[in-house]
C-alpha cells in the first residue's frame, strides 16, 4: 500500500509516494511521467517514509545541504535502477553529462557498450525527481537539455546548488507547514 502527501516546493506543487519500504516518487505537478509508479488505492497520509523525504525538501529548498537520503524504492529496470545509483552519487552542484554516465557505466560493466541516449531514456523517467538528482545530468559541453519538470525547473534547481541567489516564491516560511 502507498501513501501519499502534497508537498509545497518554491518550484510548484509536489506529490510524494511511499510504501512500507521507502519513497516510491516525488513529482512536480504537470511533469512528464506523474505519478508514473502510484499503485490504485494509494491513500493520502503521512508515513515515517514521507515525513523524511519532506524533512529532506524542507532542508534542501531552505538552502541547506541535506547529510542524509530518505529511504528509496526505486522500481524499474536493472538497468534503470543501475542508472539512478549513478545518479545519486553526482554531488550536489556538480553535473555529469549523458555520454559522461553512459561511460560510468561502461566502465563499471566491463567495457559493455551503453549509449548515452539509453542513459537519457531511464534518467527522464527518474521516478524521484530533486532527490534522486536527475536535474545534475545536461547534454554534451553543459548544454541544458530535457527534463521532466520542465527546463526551468532544472535551471533553478542548478543555479540553486551552484550558489546562485534564486528569488523563490515564498511558500516556504519559517515555522509553517510545507504539507498540504
Amino acid at each position: 500500500m502507498q501513501n501519499i502527501v502534497f508537498y509545497r516546493s518554491p518550484l510548484g506543487m509536489m506529490l510524494l509516494a511511499a510504501d512500507e519500504v521507502g519513497l516510491t516518487g516525488a513529482w512536480f505537478e504537470g511533469q512528464k511521467y506523474f505519478a508514473g509508479t502510484l499503485t490504485e488505492g494509494a491513500r493520502e497520509e503521512r508515513s515515517p517514509v514521507t515525513d523524511e523525504a519532506v524533512r529532506w525538501l524542507d532542508l534542501y529548498f531552505s538552502g541547506a545541504v541535506p547529510d542524509f537520503l530518505p529511504p528509496l524504492h526505486l522500481t524499474g529496470s536493472a538497468f534503470r535502477r543501475e542508472v539512478w545509483a549513478l545518479l545519486c552519487a553526482v554531488p550536489y552542484g556538480e553535473t555529469v553529462t549523458y555520454g559522461g554516465l553512459a561511460a560510468r557505466l561502461r566502465a563499471k560493466n566491463g567495457g559493455r557498450p551503453v549509449s548515452a541516449r539509453a542513459v537519457g531514456g531511464a534518467v527522464a523517467h527518474n521516478p524521484v525527481s530533486v532527490i534522486v538528482p536527475c536535474h545534475r545530468v545536461t547534454g554534451a559541453g553543459g548544454r541544458l537539455t530535457g527534463y521532466a519538470g520542465g527546463l526551468e525547473r532544472k535551471r533553478q534547481l542548478l543555479r540553486r546548488e551552484q550558489g546562485q541567489k534564486i528569488n523563490y516564491s515564498s511558500s516556504l516560511v519559517a515555522g509553517s507547514s510545507s504539507v498540504v
